[in-house]
């Protein structure tokens, strides 16, 4: 969707879709492969457990955490974002995000995510294409033109 006023261009659903499968398929290479060697490959496919041990919740949950919203306040976007030329602004003045904006939008993905999806879907039907997580933090995912 395009603000003509500001010449702003929101990203929509699909293409934030895509991106994060992006983001989503790099977290996975970067996580399971460390993990595996950690507690071998056996034991990471065949465990009924969510939790292998402190390895295991330092590498594929502190640090993803961590490494996503520091490439948001660093840089924007994540890969995938950067790759399909999006970024992550803040609503009202479209500058990057602050700290505090970053840990609102992350965690904010859990009542999006856990309300059947309906804030992610929203970003379908919303006037700046907002998700509830971007509601929360005051942020938006625009397309970069340049």
């Amino acid at each position: 969707m395009e603000d003509a006023e500001n010449n702003i261009v929101y990203a929509g659903f699909w293409l934030r879709f895509c991106a994060t499968a992006i983001d989503n398929i790099l977290i996975i290479l970067l996580t399971c492969i460390p993990v595996s060697m950690i507690y071998g490959f056996d034991k990471y496919k065949n465990n009924d457990s969510f939790y292998l041990g402190p390895w295991h919740f330092l590498i594929e949950f502190v640090i993803p955490v961590m490494l996503v919203i520091w490439l948001w306040v660093r840089f924007s976007a994540t890969p995938g974002k950067m790759l399909l030329r999006l970024k992550v602004v803040d609503i009202k003045t479209l500058q990057p995000i602050s700290f505090r904006q970053a840990i609102i939008r992350y965690f904010g993905y859990v009542p999006s995510i856990f309300c059947f999806l309906i804030g992610i879907i929203w970003i379908a039907f919303d006037k700046h294409k907002q998700g509830w997580h971007d509601k929360l933090a005051s942020t938006a995912v625009i397309r970069v033109t340049k």
